[in-house]
């Protein structure tokens, strides 16, 4: 497509936020508190990332959007869930997410719970109900986004986070945290649009493997330092909260500097990775730099 992707974004978003409601269940369908609170915690302002990567990848090869609504509503469902976990008081103790009160505080700590984790399911039976794709590509899919949440994925990387507090890390041990804790979902947006791309040349998926790695870890190093910059009006969250916590930051451990330098190489990898697929590759391309030049 000859036209920039910024300009199919909104597209995009109005269409995976179509699917998603369509995907939750009424918040008129008993239990209603807890319907209602999945869908608080889901259109709750988020930009969609993550379902924009995978109909990004899609572009590049070819896939056909239909075939890629199913992985791009799963994995924003997986998303969701882990941020209202992430909010909760035994873990982040976050009153605000996208400058609205995080699902806690707009509900109660159990209702956050019930609705975090019935989000969880919810996107494994929207991938098992793909039509369009082959049995093989479904149970692929389910394959790739459980690992991408489990204790090898997004639930292991938190938990490194959490027993990191105060603690100095190297920046190897640090990189595989975020490689985990917020690279693995990222990861898993590019690779799903891949398993549904039949014949896909090995070293392409290769190139975008390596692709989905570089970037997920330069999103988390970006969200340290606008944690540190941002203002809580801009980042919809109180600033600081790294620093309150004794989180294990590259910023913290290494400096903005430093930090503002492994984003850039992180990108650069990441955008060099893309050369085997041309121009077809501009939309990652211009996602890649949205991720780490977001706030500046």
């Amino acid at each position: 497509m000859s036209q920039d992707f910024s300009q199919r974004i909104a597209a995009y978003q109005e269409r995976v936020d179509a699917r998603l409601d369509a995907a939750l269940p009424p918040p008129a369908v008993a239990p209603q508190r807890l319907h209602d609170a999945m869908r608080y915690a889901v259109f709750n302002g988020g930009k969609r990332v993550r379902p924009l990567l995978v109909y990004a990848t899609g572009e590049c090869l070819g896939v056909a959007p239909d075939l890629l609504d199913g992985p791009a509503v799963a994995i924003e469902l997986i998303h969701a869930f882990s941020l209202v976990h992430d909010d909760l008081p035994a873990m982040d103790d976050d009153d605000l997410r996208r400058g609205q009160p995080t699902v806690h505080i707009q509900y109660d700590e159990a209702t956050a719970i019930l609705a975090a984790d019935a989000l969880q399911p919810l996107a494994f039976a929207v991938l098992t109900g793909i039509d369009q794709a082959s049995a093989d590509a479904r149970a692929a899919l389910v394959r790739l986004i459980a690992g991408a949440c489990g204790s090898v994925g997004m639930t292991g990387g938190q938990s490194i986070d959490l027993a990191a507090e105060g603690k100095t890390l190297s920046a190897a041990e640090l990189e595989h945290m975020y490689s985990l804790k917020t690279g693995a979902l990222i990861h898993a947006a590019i690779v799903s649009a891949c398993l549904l791309r039949e014949g896909l040349d090995r070293a392409q998926a290769a190139a975008l493997d390596d692709f989905g790695k570089d970037i997920g870890v330069a999103f988390q190093i970006q969200d340290d330092i606008l944690d540190i910059e941002g203002e809580t009006h801009v980042i919809g969250k109180p600033s600081g909260s790294d620093a309150r916590l004794a989180k294990a930051t590259y910023p913290a451990l290494f400096g903005i500097d430093a930090s503002r330098k492994r984003c850039e190489e992180l990108l650069q990898s990441a955008i060099a990775n893309l050369g085997i697929f041309g121009e077809t590759a501009a939309p990652l391309v211009w996602l890649a730099r949205y991720i780490v030049e977001r706030g500046k």
